[in-house]
């Protein structure tokens, strides 16, 4: 290998030349004041950037070393600067860096956001095929693993190279060290090239996706992860409180009304189910997978309204069985669980934000999940008032105003829906006036009768049949999330005056059930595709499963390609606008933290970013809502005229 430690930043010029490509990694040590905690290196407020690699051909790369303690480093000031100014701001050049989310976050604590075109190799391997019909995951992904499968070349671990030391104690002037840190940028460039073929044999709009959509996103998510979520500490451990208060009481009142029946943390013990089912006898209304009686949260609500007819006595049992699991699901998962992840340094919440985590495109959240924050009408405490703004700053949130529902529109072309939305109609009064065959002017009319029955199964109904819904999952549904109570019946009633009135929308349906049956895999409108295996299954539970997949992933996977789209628009103008943070994205929705007196700006500037369109086909009106506050639980509504 044709590995050199340079230090100079006109060696490093010398050495990229003319190179439209190249690919580089850092090495992280933690600060002296962390040195004690093992995961410091990987938190770019404990730790700082060792070293810089870079390499433009295969088996050559140049080592530029900043802080090692042994050995000669680079003039960190000078070196960094040039680095900056010519290559993560130069946005002609590409440069590939595998976990593009974690470099990010170091470049952005030295007040960089990157504006070269990131290729991120590890998003690249995840929307590259693992068989003939999955897609690598996450833990398939790592530069450890990839490299032996994919190049036969096994990497030395890195603690093979140091020992249980950190990076920045190894001589810089030592072959192995120069050896190491050259080899995950070599061979990151080497993975750039093995995707991109493949992309380009097998899937060429994959590889749009990873170079427009993907790789940016990821230098997004390293600005969240690092800004973190602001949290109000006091408030957190005043809750904390009194939940413990709660659930202390209400296990007290259990065991008085059970004669001392063990519930455990969840009201889910043997002994509790033995008590429901063997010594009150009631009635096995619903069970589990192994055909065993059940008792979530949907069984004893079952248990509950037979009670309510047939032994009202036990009701207030099933009542505080329902406010004891809430209370202690709040303060295990919401109150000790995002305490968990407090970050020392900072005092915020610093959560994993995971762009390619869903089949679908859509992110996921752990460490902890910040994308399940309960709604008010089913958390007492208020959770999201946690999330609070510091110093003179406010919270900001913009939210896609119906995105699944528009981009719906789009694919199955119902003139009905699309004139909704493009005289900024209402389509949840548009779907009630449909469904219940009544005016307009009465879906829309608040005092009329069941006006609010009928909106809220309108709603259920717009968000459930692009997604193929039957008649037994819409009455699931009405029933265990909005109170109501219809029968088969009146929802096949509901679905069958729907999809006569909508007509597209049927069309639609059957259109892609049977391309993804003759393909076998569904894809959104950029291209990003699902394999569907059983999409043929002669098991009917796996093919409408995979059905149903079919017609969510569309829908759902090109609303969140829209989404990502807005975020890398976003990172074009943040240069000029290091005040604007972004801290969290929540399904739909951007959350931001911004100075008081900036506020205005920042709506004007993401509204921008999130109203345009995504691609030139797209004819629906996108509209993006922005709310602001102290706390994510106390948001208000800012008039689109006033941003």
């Amino acid at each position: 290998m044709n590995y050199r430690v340079v230090r100079k930043e006109l060696e490093i010029a010398e050495y990229i030349g003319n190179s439209e490509v190249v690919a580089l990694d850092i090495e992280t040590s933690p600060l002296e004041e962390y040195r004690n905690d093992e995961k410091a290196s990987l938190n770019a407020h404990k730790s700082t950037i060792t070293c810089i690699s870079f390499s433009v051909s295969k088996g050559t790369g140049i080592y530029v070393p900043f802080h090692h303690k042994a050995g000669m480093n680079a003039d960190f000031v000078d070196t960094w600067e040039w680095i900056q100014n010519n290559i993560l701001m130069s946005e002609k050049l590409t440069v590939v860096i595998h976990n593009a989310a974690f470099e990010t976050m170091f470049f952005y604590a030295l007040g960089c956001v990157p504006q070269c075109k990131i290729y991120d190799t590890m998003a690249a391997a995840q929307m590259t095929l693992k068989t003939d019909t999955e897609f690598r995951k996450l833990a398939d992904s790592g530069l450890k693993t990839l490299v032996p499968e994919l190049l036969k070349v096994k990497l030395p671990t890195f603690e093979d190279i140091t020992d249980g030391k950190f990076f920045d104690e190894l001589n810089s002037e030592d072959l192995e060290t120069i050896r190491y840190a050259c080899a995950d940028s070599d061979y990151a460039l080497q993975l750039y090239h093995v995707f991109n073929n493949w992309f380009d044999e097998n899937l060429p709009k994959h590889r749009f996706i990873v170079e427009q959509i993907e790789s940016p996103t990821a230098v997004y998510v390293g600005l969240m992860k690092y800004n973190g979520v602001p949290v109000d500490l006091t408030l957190m451990r005043e809750k904390s409180a009194e939940a413990r208060a709660q659930i202390s009481q209400l296990k007290e009142d259990i065991e008085i009304m059970t004669d001392g029946v063990d519930i455990g943390a969840n009201a889910s013990t043997k002994a509790f189910k033995d008590y429901l089912y063997k010594t009150l006898n009631l009635p096995v209304l619903k069970t589990t997978a192994k055909s065993k009686e059940a008792s979530d949260d949907e069984a004893l609500i079952l248990l509950s309204e037979w009670c309510e007819k047939n032994k009202s006595e036990l009701v207030p049992l099933f009542q505080m069985i329902k406010e004891y699991r809430k209370w202690n699901k709040l303060k295990s998962t919401y109150i000790d669980g995002y305490l968990k992840f407090l970050n020392s340094v900072t005092n915020r919440i610093h959560p994993d934000l995971m762009p390619l985590a869903t089949e679908t495109g859509r992110f996921a959240s752990r460490n902890p999940n910040l994308q399940n924050c309960p709604r008010k009408d089913n958390d007492p405490i208020v959770i999201r008032k946690f999330i609070h703004a510091n110093g003179g700053k406010l919270l900001l949130s913009l939210d896609f105003s119906q995105i699944e529902l528009r981009v719906g529109a789009f694919y199955c072309r119902d003139e009905r829906m699309l004139d909704t939305y493009r005289n900024n109609g209402d389509i949840h009064a548009q779907t009630t006036s449909v469904i219940f065959n009544i005016p307009f002017s009465q879906a829309t009319h608040k005092g009329a009768n069941f006006y609010k029955e009928r909106r809220t199964i309108a709603k259920n109904c717009n968000f459930g049949v692009f997604y193929g819904l039957f008649p037994k999952g819409l009455q699931r549904t009405l029933k265990f999330k909005a109170g109501l109570n219809k029968s088969i019946g009146e929802c096949t009633e509901i679905i069958s005056n729907l999809k006569a009135r909508y007509k597209g929308l049927e069309t639609w349906q059957r259109e892609v059930k049977s391309q993804a049956a003759e393909h076998g895999y569904t894809e959104t409108y950029l291209g990003r595709r699902r394999y569907l295996p059983n999409i043929t299954s002669a098991d009917w539970g796996k093919k409408s499963f995979a059905q149903r997949c079919a017609l969510n992933t569309p829908i759902q996977g090109t609303a969140a390609d829209i989404l990502k789209l807005a975020m890398v628009r976003i990172i074009k103008g943040l240069p000029e606008r290091l005040w604007f943070k972004p801290i969290l994205q929540i399904h739909d929705e951007l959350v931001f933290e911004v100075p008081e007196n900036k506020v205005n700006e920042a709506i004007s500037f993401v509204k921008e970013c999130m109203e345009q369109k995504p691609f030139e086909d797209f004819d629906v009106p996108i509209i993006a809502e922005a709310k602001v506050g102290k706390t994510f639980g106390t948001l208000h509504e800012i008039c689109q005229k006033e941003g």
